[in-house]
This record gives C-alpha cells, sequence and structure tokens, in this order.
C-alpha cells in the first residue's frame, strides 16, 4: 500500500493539518492501492498563502525565463513518462500501452506547445501602428486555483499548470481525488525542474471540501476547471462573490455526421473505436452517430461489429483493448444509461448491461451500441461517459444539422464526407468548438473547448495562455 498522505506547499512535502485519509482504488481490482489525505481548509489556505507569497517575484519573470523553467520541467516529465503512464493505468484503468502513449504523452505535447507559444507571444506591444504612446499589456491575472478530473489527469493538469506557469500565474492544483498519483507524480516533477517554491501548490481533496474553498476564496483570481456540467455551474456560482476569471471545460455530446458519400466502413469503424477508446470516459467522444438513411442499415452492422470486436482486459496487459471503468459510482451510472436505452426502445445490437463474460470483478463493461434512438432518448440527451455509442437515421444535410445541434452541449463535432463543399457548408453551421474532418486531427497547440454547456474558454497552446492573462492599456509613455 503507498502512502502518499502529504501535499506540496511552498516547495516542499508537508503534513496535512485538518484533512483525513482516503484510500485510492484500483479499477480493475476494486482493491485500495493507496492512501492520501482529503485536506480541509487549513491546508487549502497553507496553499492558497503560499501562492500568494510567490505571485509578485514569479509574475515579473521574463517569458524567457518561464519557458526555460518549462523545458526542465519538460525534460524531468520525458525521463519519467514510462513511470507517469504506469502511474495513470493503476488508478484510473487506461490500457498500458495506451496510458504510455496517449495519457502520459499527451502532457509532453502539451509542454511543448506551450515553449513554443511563448517564444512567439508578445507581452506589451502598441495599440496599433501610427499611434505613440498607446501600449497594450499582458500580465500575468494572479493566483490561479485549477481543479482537474480523472478521465484524463495528465492531460488537464498540463493543461491548466503549463499555462498558468507560462503566463506568470502561481497556482495551487487540486486534482481529483479518484485518480491523484499521477498529479503527486507531477508534484514531484515540478520539484525536481527547479520551480521557486510557492510557484506551484497542490492540496489533494474533495469537490465539497478544497474545491469549495479554492472557487470561493478572496485571494483567488482565476479559477480553471474541467469536469461535469453540474459542478462548473456550482463553481461559477462560487466564484460569482468576489468575480473571478472563470474557465470551464465541461461535458459533451458530440454528435458524428456519417454521409453516404464517405467510405462508411472506414468511417463507422473508426467512429465506434473513438466512441469506446479511454473506455468511453472522453468529454469529446462521439457518442451520436448520425447516419444517412441510405447507408444506415449497414452502418448499424459495421458498428455493432466493431462493439463486439472490441476487446475488454486488464490495464496491465499490453496490446489494443479497453479496461475497466474508473471507479463503481461510474459503473453503476453507465448500466443505468444502458438500461434506459433499452427501457426507452432504443434497438440494442451489442453489448448491453453487465460485465463481459469471463469478468467477474473491476469495474468493466461491454462496449455497447443502439441503434434507431430517437431525439428525446436518454443515451442521445444525455453524457454517459462510458463505451455506449448511439445511432439515428438522417434523410437530409439540413436534418443532419438539426439533429447535430439539438443538444445543450458543443464541445465537438465529426463530419464524413467525401464532398470537400459540404464539409465546409456543414463545418460552419455545427455549433461546436472543435470540428473534425474524416479522421483528421487536431494539430498540437490547437484551442481546445466548445459551446453552450460545454464550457467557456480555451485550453491548449497560445489560447491556454491567454485564459491567465489580464490585458492593461498604457497610455503617455513615449
Amino acid at each position: 500500500m503507498l502512502d502518499k498522505t502529504e501535499f506540496y506547499i511552498n516547495g516542499s512535502w508537508v503534513p496535512s493539518q485538518d484533512g483525513h485519509s482516503f484510500p485510492v482504488l484500483n479499477p480493475a481490482t476494486e482493491d485500495a492501492f493507496a492512501t492520501i489525505t482529503l485536506g480541509g481548509a487549513k491546508d487549502a489556505e497553507a496553499a492558497i498563502a503560499a501562492a500568494k507569497a510567490a505571485f509578485p517575484a514569479w509574475s515579473m519573470t521574463s517569458p524567457a525565463d518561464r519557458a526555460g523553467y518549462l523545458q526542465k520541467l519538460l525534460d524531468v516529465y520525458i525521463a519519467r513518462n514510462d513511470e507517469m503512464g504506469a502511474t495513470i493505468s493503476t488508478e484510473m484503468g487506461a490500457p498500458i500501452d495506451m496510458a504510455v502513449s496517449d495519457q502520459a504523452g499527451s502532457g509532453i505535447s502539451h509542454l511543448k506547445a506551450f515553449i513554443r507559444a511563448l517564444g512567439t507571444m508578445e507581452f506589451q506591444r502598441p495599440l496599433r501602428q501610427g499611434v505613440e504612446g498607446q501600449d497594450i499589456a499582458f500580465e500575468a491575472a494572479g493566483i490561479a486555483a485549477l481543479i482537474t478530473p480523472w478521465n484524463w489527469p495528465m492531460n488537464q493538469v498540463v493543461l491548466k499548470v503549463g499555462a498558468a506557469l507560462a503566463a506568470g500565474c502561481t497556482m495551487v492544483l487540486k486534482p481529483s481525488e479518484i485518480a491523484p498519483m499521477s498529479s503527486i507524480l507531477f508534484a514531484e516533477m515540478i520539484d525536481e525542474a527547479g520551480f521557486p517554491a510557492g510557484v506551484f501548490n497542490m492540496v489533494n481533496g474533495d469537490g465539497a471540501g478544497v474545491g469549495t474553498i479554492l472557487s470561493s476564496h478572496p485571494d483567488i483570481d482565476v479559477v480553471s476547471f474541467t469536469g461535469s456540467t453540474r459542478a462548473g455551474i456550482l463553481i461559477s456560482k462560487a466564484a460569482a462573490d468576489t468575480v473571478k476569471t472563470v474557465s470551464l471545460e465541461l461535458g459533451g455530446k458530440s454528435p458524428n455526421l456519417v454521409f453516404d458519400d464517405c467510405d462508411v466502413e472506414k468511417a463507422v469503424r473508426m467512429g465506434a473505436a473513438f466512441c469506446f477508446n479511454n473506455t468511453g470516459q472522453s468529454c469529446n467522444a462521439a457518442t451520436r452517430m448520425l447516419v444517412q438513411r441510405s447507408v444506415y442499415d449497414q452502418a448499424v452492422e459495421i458498428a455493432a461489429a466493431k462493439a463486439n470486436a472490441t476487446k475488454v482486459d486488464l490495464p496491465s496487459n499490453s496490446g489494443n483493448h479497453i479496461g475497466p471503468l474508473v471507479s463503481e459510482a461510474q459503473f453503476n451510472k453507465v448500466q443505468s444509461m444502458i438500461q434506459a436505452g433499452i427501457d426507452e426502445g432504443a434497438r440494442l445490437v451489442a453489448g448491453g448491461v453487465g460485465r463481459p463474460e469471463g469478468m467477474n470483478r473491476g469495474w468493466f463493461v461491454k462496449p455497447t451500441v443502439f441503434a434507431d434512438a430517437t431525439a428525446d432518448m436518454t443515451i442521445i440527451r444525455e453524457e454517459i461517459f462510458g463505451p455506449v455509442l448511439a445511432l439515428m437515421p438522417f434523410d437530409s444535410e439540413e436534418e443532419a444539422i438539426a439533429l447535430a445541434n439539438d443538444t445543450p452541449y458543443g464541445l465537438a463535432a465529426y463530419i464524413q464526407t467525401g464532398d470537400k463543399e459540404r464539409a465546409k457548408r456543414v463545418a460552419a453551421r455545427l455549433r461546436a468548438g472543435m470540428i473534425q474532418v474524416n479522421g483528421a486531427s487536431r494539430a498540437a497547440g490547437s484551442p481546445f473547448g466548445g459551446y453552450k454547456q460545454s464550457g467557456v474558454g480555451r485550453e491548449g497552446g497560445f489560447w491556454g495562455i491567454e485564459e491567465f492573462l489580464e490585458i492593461k492599456t498604457i497610455s503617455g509613455i513615449v
């Protein structure tokens, strides 16, 4: 049993002042493999005070100096990437190969993007040509509270911490208490890279405790949160009394529009695989597959075959498979959503309730596909956060766009078509922050975020750094 009960505050590992112990469970075995401490008010206050004391000096460092620190962190991260992948695999169930390459590897990609962005950003520049003595300055917004989820732990931690460091902010990180071990390892990397004391602080805790303190504390200037829309609303309300800048990356129910002029076999197979990846625990997962009616029956067969061919196995095993869901609560939620799909009349063509055959322990679920879903069904309206794909037919481009936009979310959308002009037309009308056509990936450093109840603000590269900057007008210096 690992004992990781200390917090990283003011450049040192310190015991909790008023917290209590909490077990960290391995989702593949349901057994505790580590103990952490959930902090209390005194712990949060100590971390905030350390960040406040460090802010004046850190905020005045040059972009080049901050890039140098980030490069040191990147070097340490690269050296320990395999260790990070193994930690993530154990704490949240990602298969080890995917955990090393994608889960842990995302941190490397984001750090490189922030270093690259710092090399091109102007933190003070003239308002416009021909106007003397009118400058615009971009300055660190202050002390940041960073609250991160369990599903892509390092992806989200590095997107927030890297951007805040690049901007010149100091910070307090509260990772998910369900998957905290990767953030503890990340704090070790920060320490090894030699950042000044108090610039980065980490306190474990739950949302009702440390999370509420961070989002409402008068000394916190910026709150950056990734998680459910419900929690994001609560954080926004808590932050409102002290008028903080709040950045939110929330839920999604992303549509995947499959037109009959694409390579249907490839599009549906890849779309289903993307939905099942990370056991469906991705906010931008393409969970609603909207298919042109002329190829709909074919698409249903392909999606069902892909689900049946998707292997479910232990995360510690090498190979191309999916692992368990992260927790018992998530397992129960996904089971209830699958049952709701059955009860509301969707046609179950693959998977279903219960664990996969031969798996009696661990929070494993069957990759599941529903056909003939309708716009009012729970599996179409609500985020499931599991490997559950729902298919609906459409007849026209206009109907496809209307169905895609018929959601309170707007994080991502996907288009599969052989017609370039159609891709342009449809992309322009989809109400989502990220559009990907025919399986194209997003380049490193591109902005991540969405419309509507999928959140406020963007993460990644220049746009991520901008979330932690204030704009100052300086007039009269010639």
